[in-house]
């Protein structure tokens, strides 16, 4: 077997999981050569009770921030490109012309109920949270769907930095990151998910079933630490 593939095996519910971590390691320190940190949707609309109109619980959104913050300092420290993407529309109509939000659109009981008023124009949910934006950090605004590259230019951002790994961060595991995975995977980046860095509204069995897929297919997960450590080989 390949020392690179992102190999899985069967798990005692069934589920795929990721060989080792060491498998991720070794991935990223033989490909990662020119890697960048991409957040997807770390702004008040998701992570800041007082405004969000999709919100994580508030201890968990917390909790992601604490280590995110953290984790983009120590990153930006070693001069790797950060790039932050945010999910804005210009009115309900672009977001409701998505037949699936439509229908989740002020439904009783979905999380996506409030689906229809999420980051609209210049709400303060479309603001990045406090410490996730510094310095040289790069901003890519207006994302209108799950997959980051669609109707934005990260594409054209990461080409022009002549990144060829992708490190993503942020939310949902199950929507917004695993979308972007698999877009980033089929334009043939490396695809690396910090555990550390992503989480969902829609509770533990659709973030760890995101990333069991993610694994299983389409990229490596990988801790913090270890993305650290081998940052200084770089």
């Amino acid at each position: 077997m390949s020392k690179l593939a992102p190999a899985v095996k069967p798990g005692g519910t069934g589920q795929a999981v990721q060989e080792t971590e060491a498998e991720a390691v070794e991935a990223f320190r033989v490909l990662a050569t020119h890697p960048a940190v991409v957040t997807i949707d770390l702004h008040r609309g998701h992570l800041d009770p007082s405004v969000a109109t999709l919100p994580l619980p508030a201890e968990v959104a917390a909790a992601l921030m604490s280590r995110t913050v953290r984790f983009l300092d120590d990153v930006r420290d070693r001069g790797i490109p950060i790039i932050h993407v945010v999910t804005a529309y210009r009115d309900r109509r672009e977001i409701i012309a998505n037949p699936y939000w439509r229908f989740q659109s002020g439904r009783a009981g979905s999380i996506r109920s409030g689906i229809a008023d999420h980051n609209l124009g210049t709400t303060h949910g479309v603001e990045l949270m406090p410490g996730i934006r510094k310095g040289p950090d790069l901003l890519v605004h207006g994302k209108k769907r799950y997959d980051c590259f669609l109707g934005t230019d990260l594409g054209f951002t990461l080409r022009s930095h002549e990144v060829n790994a992708v490190l993503l961060l942020g939310v949902n595991t199950n929507s917004c990151v695993i979308a972007t995975a698999i877009s980033a995977s089929v334009r043939d980046y490396a695809v690396f998910v910090v555990e550390e860095g992503v989480q969902t509204m829609g509770g533990q069995s659709l973030h760890d079933a995101a990333r069991q897929v993610i694994a299983g297919s389409f990229g490596w997960l990988i801790h913090a630490a270890d993305v650290l450590q081998g940052l200084h080989k770089l």
